[in-house]
């Protein structure tokens, strides 16, 4: 195999500066002490869950549960809706009446 080959297929996996063309492409397998270093230094076993989750996660799911936020959100677009046509009659009848 080319040492370009070889790079680009192990690219995603491996880090660039610890696979070198030369380290792997030797067939010893001697040089691969600094690779087999990296990994065994990663943590092992299942990621963690992380414990952010949204907006739904926050205020729909959990012993917390509440509409309220979805409530609001409906009140405040017709509060601003609201507020937007009263201003638009407004303008309606400050030159002439109905």
């Amino acid at each position: 195999m080319q040492p370009s080959l070889i790079r680009r297929q192990l690219g995603g996996l491996v880090p660039p500066k610890i696979a070198t063309p030369s380290l792997l492409s030797s067939g010893t397998g001697g040089g691969l002490g600094p690779l087999v270093n990296f990994y065994s230094k990663l943590p092992k076993g299942p990621a963690a869950t992380s414990a952010a989750g949204g907006i739904k996660a926050r205020f729909f799911n959990g012993k917390n549960a509440s509409a309220a936020p979805l409530l609001f959100t409906i009140l405040g677009i017709f509060g601003l809706g609201y507020t937007i046509d009263y201003q638009m009659h407004l303008k309606h009848h400050k030159n002439h009446a109905h």
